[in-house]
């Protein structure tokens, strides 16, 4: 699929999004909406106008905003919740006084979003398996963080291989900087197909 982020939304709109979904592929419109449910209802329905076919939200807004998130796709796309991202780790949540450790505080957002309807969960490699041995095999998962070995880290405070995500259960990884920041991103993205592939898991 084509992932349609805040950055390339910010700069370009809708417009961007129907131009990705022309292509012919799903759009992931990761815009991790974070607003009161009202508000957020109303960006879910213009989202699912735009031919996005996936959304992220906060799951940290409450589970009425998710639900209200639900409420505005109305089956038209899916709703993704986010639950820690992927540059904080646990000195970081407890800054921001949100109980951790990261996976612990992963699995109850998790919970808490798939109970209010979200299709599906955004997490970091390293709590994958938690969340799949905690809700079982009907949320999508989707997982950032993922770098090829010896790749920079970047921002990301949590992060594994390809290889490694798919193994702990991630149905989706979201490759994003490896490939754009590489030169070749068709080659990148070989590349990283081929380890997933002689590592017997695809996603």
């Amino acid at each position: 699929m084509l992932k349609v982020g805040l950055e390339l939304f910010a700069a370009e709109g809708p417009p961007a999004v129907r131009a990705a979904a022309r292509l012919g592929r799903p759009v992931f419109l990761d815009l991790k909406l974070h607003d009161i449910p009202n508000t957020v209802e109303g960006a879910a329905r213009s989202a699912a106008a735009s031919g996005a076919s996936l959304l992220t939200v906060h799951a940290s807004g409450g589970d009425e905003m998710v639900r209200a998130a639900v409420r505005g796709a109305a089956g038209r796309l899916r709703v993704l919740a986010v639950t820690v991202l992927t540059s904080l780790d646990d000195a970081a949540l407890a800054r921001i006084g949100l109980a951790g450790p990261a996976v612990d505080a992963v699995v109850r957002l998790a919970r808490l979003a798939v109970g209010a309807g979200a299709d599906g969960l955004v997490c970091s490699p390293h709590e994958v398996a938690a969340v799949r041995a905690a809700l079982g095999p009907k949320p999508l998962l989707v997982v950032p963080g993922v770098r090829p070995a010896g790749a920079s880290r970047g921002d990301q405070a949590r992060v594994a291989t390809p290889a490694e995500a798919v193994a702990a259960g991630a149905d989706v990884v979201v490759i994003g900087r490896p490939l754009r920041e590489g030169g070749d991103p068709a080659a990148a993205a070989r590349a990283i197909a081929s380890t997933l592939d002689a590592s017997g898991s695809h996603p």
